[in-house]
């Protein structure tokens, strides 16, 4: 056999070279520079709230454990959630899939995030008080 003259280090070279399995995609343990779970759980808590939903609905809503929620309700605690789970978390809430992975990053652009039914109700609301202004104009 060809590995039998190689050295240690060497047949652990010539293994990985004709290995042919696909490499796993690469995952990161505890915390990465730049994320910010504490205000993914302040996100997470305040929706939560909103929606009057609690960890086991959400969990059940999402297809992650009630643990998962837990931990990211807590900032994650030094444990790196992958981002198909806050996608999935994201949907059951009625955000995009990509909200909390902006909000976890420090995106500008996802503290100004408006949810659906938030800027639906706002649109109602200028749309009465449009209303309401053009009867005081036609009675001045």
């Amino acid at each position: 056999m060809l590995f039998a003259l190689a050295t240690k280090a060497g047949l652990a070279c010539v293994m990985e070279m004709t290995d042919s399995r696909p490499a796993k995609p690469h995952t990161a343990r505890g915390p990465v520079d730049g994320e910010d779970w504490l205000a993914v759980a302040n996100w997470l808590n305040s929706r939560m709230a909103e929606r009057r939903i609690g960890q086991q609905q959400l969990a059940d809503a999402a297809g992650v454990s009630v643990a998962t929620v837990r931990v990211l309700q807590r900032g994650a605690g030094g444990r790196r959630v992958q981002n198909e789970t806050l996608a999935a978390i994201c949907r059951a809430l009625g955000w995009p899939d990509n909200h909390l992975l902006r909000v976890l990053v420090s995106d500008p652009d996802a503290a100004g995030l408006i949810p659906a039914d938030t800027a639906a109700q706002l649109l109602a609301a200028v749309l009465r008080i449009e209303r309401q202004i053009d009867r005081i104009e036609n009675r001045l």
